[in-house]
């Protein structure tokens, strides 16, 4: 079949097994299993942000609730099959009911499958140890069906609702003294921090939060990897005015993209001709649920280095800017500003196994192309 991936067969052979077995079981049997795995699955959602260090914006979080799923699941099989057993027992033979509890046992456990290949799809999707498997599941044709109708990250699972993952790479250091918290009270930065927004979607049934800042009229600047996949992306502003967004520019090279926001009438923000090495400024995004914040920064150095791309592919050169402060997963596509409100880079990474803490921007020359080529609607690839 066109489109096929081998995450696909492998659905569809998982499928093809599990089909006859529940049509030998029945309707009552498979049920229950089916039943267990889906009070498993919510159980794990839940503890999943008590047990692990990230929280629910852990990639590891859907781990938890397919473990649950399976734990619950087969448990309450076993302890009630012998009286689905015996009730089924009852049932005439060949009968109209008997054949219906077949058909309905085939169909329960077909849906208890697709219940388990959709929460580890989930998983395949956010786990670093199974990055192998993510451009697979991203193709996949039966996944994808299946997140259109039941998104992890909506009201059924609801353990997704995920940040931006920042990434962690090696660029220029940013060998300079910390900045003070002074900046975070300047009028300037004051002013700018009102022209930042949060970034949400959803990707490959996946909710993804982000940061941007406003560049134009109703145009908004952010990273590739925080719109990547979307098609549904909205820009919310800090007093939670909500705003539907269009990608107009989308450069995953330079991870950048400009989103098109009409109606959206924050004041624009100037960027630096060049970002300059000790300049003191400020982070300003929504890291981790979407809160507001704004840490102290102190700008270093620019410079072409070997690297990725928003998808994690490479080598390629790239420009990238580094500065000293926390970087947190959703300050992606967030503005580092000057004392006098002017954008010195776009956050992008952090750099990894840094100490003191530093992070990556794109500079603002890249920045500035991607503005001047945008233009109509443009797609935002797959999903990151």
């Amino acid at each position: 079949m066109v489109g096929m991936t081998i995450v696909d067969w492998a659905i569809i052979v998982l499928l093809l097994v599990l089909v006859p077995v529940g049509y030998h079981r029945g309707l009552l049997v498979a049920g229950l299993g089916l039943g267990g795995f889906a009070l498993g699955a919510a159980i794990g959602a839940r503890v999943a942000p008590l047990v692990l260090e990230e929280g629910s914006a852990s990639p590891y979080a859907p781990a938890i609730a397919l473990l649950g799923g399976l734990l619950v699941g087969g448990l309450v099989a076993a302890l009630l099959e012998g009286l689905a057993f015996s009730l089924r027992e009852r049932l005439p033979p060949g009968g109209a009911l008997a054949s219906a509890d077949s058909i309905g046992g085939a169909v329960a456990f077909a849906g208890l499958g697709l219940a388990i290949v959709w929460v580890a799809g989930a998983l395949a999707l956010n786990a670093p140890a199974l990055k192998g498997l993510r451009s697979e599941a991203q193709s996949s044709v039966i996944l994808g069906a299946l997140n259109d109708a039941l998104p992890p990250s909506g009201p059924v699972l609801n353990v997704l609702n995920r940040v931006a993952p920042t990434p962690e790479i090696k660029g220029p250091s940013a060998d300079v003294p910390p900045a003070g918290k002074g900046i975070l009270s300047d009028p300037e930065v004051l002013a700018a921090a009102d022209s930042v927004v949060h970034v949400v979607g959803i990707s490959c049934g996946l909710s993804i939060s982000g940061s941007g800042w406003t560049a134009g009229e109703g145009v908004v600047v952010t990273n590739a990897h925080v719109v990547a996949g979307q098609d549904d992306t909205t820009v919310i502003t800090r007093d939670g005015l909500e705003f539907s967004a269009t990608a107009i520019a989308y450069v995953p090279r330079d991870d950048v993209a400009v989103l098109r926001v009409d109606g959206l009438n924050t004041a624009p923000l100037p960027t630096a001709p060049k970002a300059r090495s000790g300049t003191v400024g400020a982070v300003l995004g929504f890291p981790g649920d979407g809160d507001f914040s704004a840490v102290p920064a102190r700008m270093g150095t620019t410079g072409e280095v070997t690297s990725e791309d928003s998808y994690g592919e490479g080598p390629i050169q790239r420009e990238m800017t580094s500065f000293r402060a926390d970087v947190h997963p959703g300050n992606s596509g967030g503005p580092v500003v000057d004392g006098e409100g002017r954008v010195q880079t776009t956050v992008f990474a952090a750099t990894v196994d840094a100490t003191p803490a530093q992070g990556l921007g794109v500079p603002n020359d890249r920045v500035r192309r991607a503005l001047e080529g945008a233009g109509d609607e443009v797609d935002t690839g797959p999903c990151t």
